[in-house]
């Protein structure tokens, strides 16, 4: 049985507020379901991410926190003019990171990252998340670079812009290794060229239950990690970077 700390994975109840973004509306997928789908994992923790969908709502995370209890931790959406008292009380519930969704929206726009990763960083020592095409990476890359903890979603998504993102890995920008269904990229050679950068950067997720990607997660994702890296390489993706990112 592979241990994993999933690092990216949604969860989806629709007894909470969802929004329709860019025409679409997700099926549930609520924590009984992620459960069942990692049945066969020993899943150690891992990351519940607010998606475009959820919007700045934070009564489901705050109900899947509990729910899935010990070691899960939260990346959240928020405006940029919310209360210092709002971040320091999501931050007890085990909210750990702000996301910027450049890809899909929802989210506050990233021309406000520079002022919010700091400020939610300074307060309550969370870093910041962007879902972005990493081809899009040079245009705040001199921000990025400055900021005191970034990742970087889903292996930032396309071959175009992957030596950019190698750039900032080599600057200390972690990545998920997430998503394989929805890039464009070849995911072995990927893995291994940021691993060899910086071995501490990449971190695994199932990216459950992988709304609008071309494929979704299956368990041989977890062993394409295996065939990219030696196994105690593999353990430092799998779970060991993560652990280090959200829980020390």
């Amino acid at each position: 049985m592979r241990t994993i700390f999933d690092a990216h994975l949604h969860i989806i109840d629709p007894r909470f507020p969802l929004i329709e973004n860019q025409g679409f509306l997700p099926d549930a997928f609520t924590c009984n379901d992620y459960l069942e789908k990692v049945r066969d994992l020993h899943i150690i923790g891992g990351v519940i991410v607010s998606g475009s969908f959820q919007g700045f709502d934070q009564s489901y995370l705050i109900d899947s926190l509990r729910k899935l209890g010990e070691n899960f931790v939260g990346v959240t959406q928020l405006p940029h003019d919310t209360p210092d008292e709002e971040i320091i009380k999501l931050h007890s519930y085990g909210v750990r990171a702000i996301r910027f969704n450049v890809r899909r929206g929802g989210s506050e726009d990233i021309s406000r990252l520079d002022y919010l990763a700091r400020r939610v960083h300074e307060l309550v020592g969370w870093h910041a998340e962007l879902y972005i095409d990493s081809a899009s990476l040079p245009e705040i890359a001199s921000t990025l670079e400055a900021l005191p903890a970034v990742s970087v979603d889903h292996l930032g998504l396309s071959n175009e812009g992957f030596n950019h993102l190698l750039s900032l890995v080599d600057k200390g920008v972690r990545v998920k290794a997430t998503g394989f269904g929805r890039v464009e990229l070849h995911v072995e050679e990927a893995i291994r060229s940021i691993y060899s950068v910086n071995p501490d950067a990449l971190m695994f997720g199932t990216d459950l239950p992988s709304t609008r990607a071309k494929r979704p997660y299956n368990h041989l994702d977890i062993e394409l990690i295996y065939n990219a890296l030696d196994k105690e390489q593999a353990e430092k993706v799998l779970f060991k970077n993560a652990i280090n990112w959200y829980l020390t």
